[in-house]
């Protein structure tokens, strides 16, 4: 297994006097958005979310948008105060991490849940602004994330839809996934609106059940070839 993604926090320990966290050293690569990097800091806000207080979801949400602005925030949020040094405090680690084609999370639960989703935050507020933005969005819609914390969430945080899985090579380029999914060749141009509809239909003909294709598989390979289609021209 190879980690693609990985979040290093510092969290205080559970009887210190005072409440802290830092960022430790992160592999995030956020582009393509949302990345590898991206679904991992929507994966720990995900896990970790049902874990806090909801009355401190406000000030989450709101803490997301500070640091989308890059605006300087106010100390403590959700209790815990953000410093630099990393002396006394201990080190959480999560990941996200292949296994084949197949992505998961790697969860490290050491340390409060507050502590996971502010190191989420803050090492989010760090991205430069063009990856920075969409990585927040994410992070707000996993906070609103109400199904399992596993392959449907990494596929909604990629930005699939239709039930396609969220695999290593759709994450890593999704727009050289379309392309290999509807049969253009690598390296290939951005092919035409035409292009695009006429080889997702032939592709549609080839694995659907009504032209002799397998039923086992069917509906996941059309849900593909759809997802695909949309990435390409937008529909």
């Amino acid at each position: 297994m190879v980690a693609l993604a990985e979040l290093e926090i510092f969290c205080s320990r559970p009887h210190a006097p005072t409440r802290r966290v830092a960022l430790g050293t992160s592999h995030l690569p956020c582009a393509p958005s949302p990345g590898f990097g991206g679904v991992l800091l929507g994966g720990v806000a995900a896990r970790f979310v049902a874990e806090i207080d909801p009355d401190m979801v406000p000030d989450l949400e709101a803490l997301t948008h500070e640091l989308e602005a890059g605006r300087r925030v106010s100390q403590p949020r959700l209790r815990f105060r953000l410093q630099v040094d990393t002396v006394g405090l201990d080190a959480v680690t999560h990941r996200l991490i292949e296994n084949g084609d197949s992505l998961a999370f790697e969860f490290d639960d050491r340390g409060a849940p507050e502590q996971q989703i502010l190191g989420a935050a803050y090492s989010a507020s760090l991205l430069p602004p063009s990856e920075r933005r969409p990585v927040m969005s994410i992070i707000r819609r996993a906070i609103s994330w109400g199904g399992p914390v596993g392959p449907e969430l990494i596929a909604s945080l990629s930005g699939f839809r239709g039930g396609v899985t969220g695999s290593k090579s759709a994450v890593g380029d999704p727009v050289k996934w379309a392309l290999e999914r509807l049969g253009f060749a690598r390296g290939s141009n951005a092919p035409s609106s035409r292009d695009v509809q006429r080889n997702y239909r032939e592709r549609l003909r080839e694995v659907h059940p009504d032209h002799g294709a397998e039923v086992v598989g069917a509906a996941q390979r059309i849900a593909e070839l759809s997802e695909a289609r949309r990435i390409l021209i937008g529909r």
